[in-house]
């Protein structure tokens, strides 16, 4: 029975996030019809074609697709996935005692708006296995990262019980989260400071715990690079004390769409494994607003 309850719990999830990347499809296309219709009246007035000559660049580079990992860290960038891309990111951990595979889609609705939505297909804890938590929510960047100003946006998430057989969160809960990202040359460092609440299980209320995050990383030669970073939250209650963890990780950029990850995160103290190893990707799906547009437009011409 709970099983079926987890599984409907999803299929609610699933069919909501559908619901909104539908919204979000049907209000880009008004705006896609809004900025087409401009195009052509400028391209009717003699000022319009005046400076044109980086016109052709600008709407290739526009066109190209490039992947905004949040993984292999606990941190979350600051950056969004470009307007119009639908991204997924899947993962593997493994150490003693625990395993998990865990997955994230994520979806540009417009420039600064990313939706987001996060499921464990599967954790093992103690030897007992099932099917994990999920979680749903947006990202929105608020500054983008010019001169001394770095990338600045706000996260929230909300949590949803769906796991079954293996332990879970029990409740519902929600996590809201400043980003911070800025690069130095070859350098990027990502701050995150956030706070959850965590629903008690049969019980009213919620338990309040502090998330905060420091990562560094830099590209290396042939494709790849390396991130470090040191993670913890702060004690929730009784049965969850404060945690911290050092991450060490290495990054492959196979193209612009597909990064690979694999590494480990140590714990420094906390009720977490003392080691756990990992290996992940990154791919960017596809822009659905271009090929939506270009669908339509294939239509037109028959």
């Amino acid at each position: 029975m709970m099983r079926v309850c987890a599984i409907e719990k999803l299929l609610r999830l699933g069919v909501s996030f559908l619901l909104l990347l539908s919204v979000a499809h049907f209000a880009a296309a008004q705006e896609n019809s809004s900025v087409e219709s401009r195009d052509d009246e400028k391209k009717k007035s003699p000022r319009a074609s005046a400076d044109t000559s980086g016109d052709k660049d600008q709407h290739q580079s526009a066109k190209e697709i490039t992947a905004v990992p949040n993984r292999p860290t606990f941190s979350t960038t600051a950056e969004t996935v470009q307007r119009g891309v639908l991204e997924v990111e899947y993962g593997l951990e493994a150490a003693v005692g625990h395993q998990n595979i865990n997955g994230l889609i994520k979806f540009g609705v417009f420039k600064n708006l990313e939706l987001r939505f996060a499921n464990n297909p599967f954790v093992r804890d103690s030897g007992i296995a099932g099917f994990g938590d999920s979680g749903a929510g947006f990202k929105y960047r608020v500054i983008s990262q010019e001169g001394a100003l770095p990338t600045l946006s706000v996260l929230y998430t909300a949590s949803f019980s769906t796991s079954t057989g293996a332990p879970g969160i029990g409740a519902p809960g929600h996590g809201v989260d400043v980003l911070l990202s800025k690069d130095f040359g070859r350098h990027h460092f990502d701050f995150n400071e956030g706070v959850r609440f965590l629903g008690r299980p049969g019980a009213d209320g919620y338990d309040r715990t502090y998330f905060t995050a420091f990562d560094y990383a830099r590209p290396l030669p042939r494709k790849w690079g390396m991130t470090v970073e040191i993670a913890g939250f702060s004690r929730a209650n009784a049965s969850t004390p404060a945690s911290m963890a050092v991450l060490l990780a290495a990054t492959y950029n196979a193209s612009s769409r597909l990064v690979l990850d694999a590494g480990e995160y140590t714990a420094v103290y906390g009720n977490l494994p003392r080691v756990t190893f990992f290996v992940g990707v990154t791919y960017s799906i596809a822009d659905l607003y271009h090929h939506g547009r270009a669908v339509r437009d294939a239509y037109r011409t028959r």
